[in-house]
């Protein structure tokens, strides 16, 4: 198994996560970050660390939400999309973008 990233971390990109990470298996993209299902080892840690609720355990991704399966084994194979292993500020507006729902539209690949 693995953990999932979901569409609540899109335009957040909050990186408290990646700080707890002990197998750096985040990947940082323009406006997301998705996690290297190879990668990782289902420790969990992250869960609790993102402040959006955006990281669930494969099997726990909401209905709504199995399409970011595909979406982080994708991405997280990516060009572009590297390993992220220490905490970055967030965007400027991600607490203006936290609470949004419906926010597939506005993830960059």
């Amino acid at each position: 198994m693995t953990h999932i990233v979901s569409e609540s971390c899109i335009r957040c990109k909050y990186t408290d996560c990646v700080d707890v990470c002990p197998v750096d298996c985040f990947r940082e993209g323009p406006n997301m970050l998705v996690i290297d299902p190879d990668e990782c080892i289902d420790c969990a840690v992250c869960i609790p660390e993102c402040p959006v609720n955006a990281i669930y355990a494969e099997e726990d991704v909401p209905a709504d939400q199995v399409a970011f399966i595909k979406i982080n084994l994708e991405l997280s194979r990516a060009a572009g999309w590297k390993s992220i292993t220490k905490r970055k500020d967030p965007p400027l507006d991600a607490d203006e973008w936290k609470d949004k729902t419906g926010k597939l539209s506005e993830l960059i690949r």
